[in-house]
């Protein structure tokens, strides 16, 4: 049988019986490993921003900056080049196109465009169900992807957050014979791939949390979770039926 050493202890310092083992001092590095995580905490948002940003601005940059002529380019006039000149530049664009669209000249001219894209067998497609879904998204008054829902899935009693990509469904809700929502449920982590789903409308929960809560949710896989308040209970129907249910015994 193995003897179990015991450290020797100075006298009147004998642990009393059945007192529970004293826990090992923390190491001197303890200390630098909380200082260097909160570095970690503090820099590393800050740093992948700009990192992002700045290579979203180079890239941009580096496409539309050659299409300028060099005698309109500040680095003509300065030893230097002006980051996000480029960008600038497409900012302006865009505001002016969307200015002269506005005006009956402008309409009449996006007009004869479209009939002449219209003739084209294969562009057209592309080109129409595009701007379908630029309009649908970006336009103020549009309600897609910017409302947060909580279903059921993949199997009752399992809830996953979903967008609401259309308050209609066309004809897959009227095949089910009941009205049904368009939600486009991300995956986690991922938020690019997903699946599109036709819900019936009362076994959707509308929630309060914002999309960008939700996709903070969805981008760290559940780790961040954003604070919420005290809400009345919003179980649809059919989920309070399954939970009323009584287990088999």
């Amino acid at each position: 049988m193995t003897k179990q050493i015991q450290p020797d202890l100075a006298p009147g310092h004998e642990p009393a019986a059945g007192a529970p083992p004293a826990k090992p001092r923390a190491g001197a590095l303890q200390p630098l490993r909380t200082y260097f995580l909160t570095g970690v905490i503090i820099t590393a948002p800050i740093g992948i921003t700009v990192y992002i940003a700045v290579g979203f601005i180079t890239f941009v940059d580096r496409h539309v900056t050659p299409l300028i002529p060099e005698v309109y380019q500040p680095r003509h006039y300065l030893p230097f080049s002006v980051p996000g000149f480029g960008l600038v530049l497409v900012l302006v664009g865009l505001t002016l196109v969307g200015f002269l669209a506005a005006n009956i000249l402008g309409r009449q001219l996006v007009r004869l465009g479209e009939r002449l894209v219209g003739r084209m067998p294969v562009v057209r497609n592309i080109y129409g169900a595009l701007k379908q879904i630029f309009e649908t998204v970006l336009t103020p008054s549009s309600s897609s992807f910017r409302q947060v829902v909580m279903i059921e899935y993949p199997r009752r009693g399992v809830w996953a957050l979903a967008f609401l990509a259309n308050e209609r469904s066309g004809e897959p809700g009227q095949r089910i014979g009941v009205e049904c929502i368009t939600l486009y449920l991300p995956t986690a982590v991922n938020p690019t791939s997903g699946y599109l789903l036709f819900v019936p409308r009362a076994d959707a929960i509308f929630l309060e949390m914002s999309v960008e809560d939700a996709m903070k949710m969805i981008l760290s896989g559940g780790v961040v979770v954003p604070p919420v308040l005290a809400l009345p209970l919003a179980l649809p129907p059919a989920a309070r039926a399954t939970l009323s249910q009584p287990e088999d015994t």
